[in-house]
Order: structure tokens, then C-alpha cells, then sequence
């Protein structure tokens, strides 16, 4: 019985990894816990600007890595642990793009 407990709660988190991804949530979030170090407005504070402008030179994978897996030796944490590969990639073309 044990196994068929491990087996659902596995295969449920699978299917919740794979929900859509919420747009308005990201957005909010890249506003309010990333604009806490980059400023509100993204335009920089602790953290660098992070408006598009200020990120043309880097690609969407380097931004994608940085997120995940944070800046060492600075205030950048991981997001790995708390946000999806297609979350991330969301936040990655709002950063580059302004949400156009």
C-alpha cells in the first residue's frame, strides 16, 4: 500500500509541475521580489537594471542560468528551488522584451 502512496503523491507532483504558467503572477513577482534588490521600476538599486535595454548583450540561456542558478558572491539567490523551467523562461522573455 505504501508504494501506491509514494506512486500518487509522485505522479501528482509531476502533473502540478505541468500547469500553465500565470503570467500576471510572474509579472508580479519579477515587480515586487526581484524589484526589491533591482528596484521597482527594474531600473536598479542593490541589483543591476534589469530593464531590456540594460540586457540586450546577454542571450535568453545566460539570463535563464543566472536566475536559476543566482549570482555566487552576490545577493542574486537561486530560483531553481522555487520556480519551473517554463516559469523561468516566461521571466526571461518579460525581462528581454518588456512584456511586448
Amino acid at each position: 500500500m505504501n508504494k501506491v502512496v509514494a506512486f500518487l503523491c509522485c505522479a501528482s507532483t509531476a502533473w502540478a509541475s505541468e500547469a500553465p504558467t500565470d503570467g500576471s503572477a510572474l509579472k508580479r513577482l519579477v515587480h515586487q521580489d526581484c524589484g526589491s534588490c533591482h528596484g521597482l521600476t527594474l531600473k536598479g538599486g542593490l541589483g543591476p537594471d534589469i530593464r531590456p535595454e540594460a540586457l540586450q548583450h546577454y542571450d535568453a540561456q545566460t539570463l535563464s542560468l543566472v536566475i536559476m542558478d543566482g549570482v555566487e558572491g552576490t545577493a542574486m539567490p537561486a530560483w531553481r528551488p522555487l520556480l519551473t523551467t517554463s516559469e523561468i523562461d516566461w521571466m526571461v522573455d518579460y525581462l528581454l522584451t518588456g512584456g511586448e
